[in-house]
């Protein structure tokens, strides 16, 4: 009888780690109902980067309007937007409710890094871009939760006020 628990108990974890598997392991593209989003993973470094195919800053450089040129690192670290109360945590809202228990539980104090592109022309998110590691817990997430999750952001007009220049 203790035999067959620990047997049932192995066959539980074996089940539970091989549905866990990585939906983002090599450079993909996933041909969605109405969106396409491309996956493109850092052999090396296994590291994901996922994004609306329609995408048109996830490559580009970005340029300071005012001077015409890329924008240097020490231009990229500067803090381009006004510090307020209530777009973080709104952002952090529907993030979070993106995902069901389960994954909430999965993905529970790991890194996630999104990237929001702005449109310097009136604030409003533009472009929405996901970062994470291919072995990661954030790789069993479906694609269709990153899409929900860009869909919410742009449709909740968050906005943002830039501070000085505006860039792009």
């Amino acid at each position: 009888m203790k035999r067959m628990i620990i047997f049932i108990g192995l066959v539980s974890i074996i089940i539970e780690i091989s549905a866990q598997v990585s939906n983002y392991d090599k450079t993909k593209t996933f041909h969605e109902e109405g969106y396409t989003y491309q996956c493109d993973v850092i052999d090396k470094a296994k590291f994901v980067r996922l994004y609306n195919k329609e995408n048109k800053f996830t490559y580009a450089d970005q340029i300071n309007k005012s001077t015409g040129k890329t924008i240097t690192i020490a231009e990229e670290n500067e803090e381009h937007i006004k510090r307020e109360t209530w777009t973080k945590p709104k952002c952090f809202s529907i993030i979070n409710n993106a995902f069901s228990s389960i994954e909430k539980q999965r993905v529970k104090g790991k890194a996630l890094t999104i990237i929001l592109y702005i449109n310097p022309d009136d604030g409003k998110i533009a472009e929405v871009e996901y970062q994470f590691v291919s072995f990661g817990p954030y790789a069993t997430i479906p694609v269709s939760v990153y899409h929900n999750i860009e869909a919410e952001l742009k449709k909740k007009y968050l906005v943002y006020t830039y501070k000085g220049r505006r860039q792009i």
